[in-house]
């Protein structure tokens, strides 16, 4: 059996043991940095590729020092997204649970769930609160939820919580926790505006920035297909048919346009999930707990699902349309390729995207020309030979015509005679190539 080697940090035994269950043996580098230092009680900012391990480099440490004799909030993590702060707080369950002796306590609060129900779970306050930012701060606001003691504040996908207007929130909560406060911020991006925030509660805080060996993980194949004047829904059938995925998530810019290709799908006898903002609190719930279930081959997403949602055994990706923030590229791709397996990221493209594509490219975004025929995926040629065909074309155009010089009097006939003359000098320059 593999020796774990988190023995280094001398955690419990329980949470030990619960390492051992799911599987992990070695810290990832996020991890090998962050846990010693939350341990110590130090406040940081982690910037760092997604499925890196982040959200145990600071979930282990935190339940490593709750104290449970203390009936008390000792740690707040809040979320952008519900299905994020859903997804941590079952992170810290299955460390938790094999905590036998002294149970500690893990509350979710989430916008679109019953707010009386909860205040009533908070007759006895929690070891641990997970949550939105909303709802988080509505009840302290009630005096239901009392974080005054908390010393630990989680701000997680930060520049995320700062787009969807959560900060102000999150400095509300941050404002009723001890002065002295270890805050621990993770953030894909660091933006000019969350700088505020962060100089307002962080004094000298450890910067921990994992720089990815790739845009996107090594493992994973991008390929595009040109659409061609072609129905896209009908191509994504013919794509998700041929590649026959053991699950994919195909990516639309809008909450509209999923619903459209979701009801193509659906209607070509696909079973198929969605996930995006229009759904209902309860819809979403239910539609997550499907997705982990299994329940679906096919989902059908908004970038709601592409940061942070962390959905088991994803193998392909298709881009019905590229993201207009091309940070979204990665963080879509990175949903397939997760703990070391493979994955494909498959883009839809028209020629209004090829600045885009170029841009990608230039980060170091590999791609493969393919095309969906028969039922199959084919490699098909560059797709700028024909770009590159006719520029050269048209050197060798320019430099006829350099060859000919227009008289100043122009007699007729001209043109006719112009043209012969290139023509002329252009099967030479041919004759000459081929030679070479």
């Amino acid at each position: 059996m593999t020796e774990s080697k988190f023995k280094i940090y001398e955690f419990k035994p329980f949470i030990m043991e619960a390492l051992d269950k799911i599987g992990f043996y070695e810290p990832t580098e996020i991890q090998q940095k962050l846990i010693p230092l939350v341990l110590k009680g130090e406040s940081a900012i982690g910037q760092s590729q997604t499925g890196t391990g982040k959200t145990h480099s600071y979930i282990l440490p935190i339940i490593e020092k709750i104290d449970p004799a203390k009936k008390e909030v000792q740690a707040v993590i809040t979320a952008p997204t519900r299905e994020l702060a859903n997804q941590i707080y079952h992170e810290i369950i299955k460390v938790t649970e094999h905590a036998t002796e002294n149970e500690i306590t893990t509350r979710l609060f989430i916008g679109g769930t019953d707010k009386q129900r909860a205040i009533e779970k908070l007759k006895t306050q929690p070891h641990i609160v997970v949550g939105t930012p909303g709802r988080i701060n509505d009840l302290t606001k009630d005096q239901a939820l009392f974080v005054h003691k908390a010393n630990t504040l989680v701000v997680d996908e930060a520049d995320l919580m700062l787009d969807m207007g959560f900060i102000e929130d999150v400095d509300q909560i941050a404002s009723k926790m001890p002065q002295k406060l270890q805050i621990l911020v993770f953030s894909a991006t660091i933006p000019e505006k969350l700088k505020p925030f962060l100089k307002k509660y962080l004094e000298n805080p450890k910067y921990i920035q994992i720089e990815p060996k790739q845009l996107t993980a090594a493992n994973i194949d991008h390929y595009l297909i040109p659409s061609r004047h072609r129905d896209k829904k009908e191509m994504v059938y013919e794509v998700l048919t041929a590649v026959n995925p053991y699950l994919a998530i195909v990516f639309t810019n809008t909450k509209k346009m999923a619903d459209t290709v979701a009801d193509s799908l659906t209607q070509k006898g696909l079973k198929v999930g969605r996930i995006h903002g229009n759904l209902s609190p309860r819809e979403r719930k239910k539609m997550m707990k499907q997705i982990w279930d299994l329940e679906y081959q096919y989902i059908v997403a908004t970038d709601l699902a592409a940061r942070g949602i962390d959905i088991e055994g994803v193998s392909h990706v298709i881009n019905y349309e590229l993201p207009s923030d091309l940070d979204f590229y990665v963080h879509r791709v990175g949903r397939t390729a997760r703990a070391g397996k493979g994955g494909l990221a498959l883009t839809i493209y028209t020629q209004s995207d090829e600045d885009a594509l170029n841009r990608l490219e230039t980060l170091g975004v590999e791609f493969k020309n393919v095309d969906v025929k028969q039922g199959e995926i084919v490699e098909i040629g560059d797709r700028n030979k024909r770009k590159k065909r006719v520029r050269q074309q048209n050197e060798v155009d320019a430099m006829a015509k350099s060859f000919v010089k227009k008289p100043t009097k122009v007699k007729p006939g001209y043109k006719k005679k112009m043209q012969w003359e290139m023509d002329k000098i252009k099967k030479r320059q041919n004759r000459i190539k081929r030679k070479k």
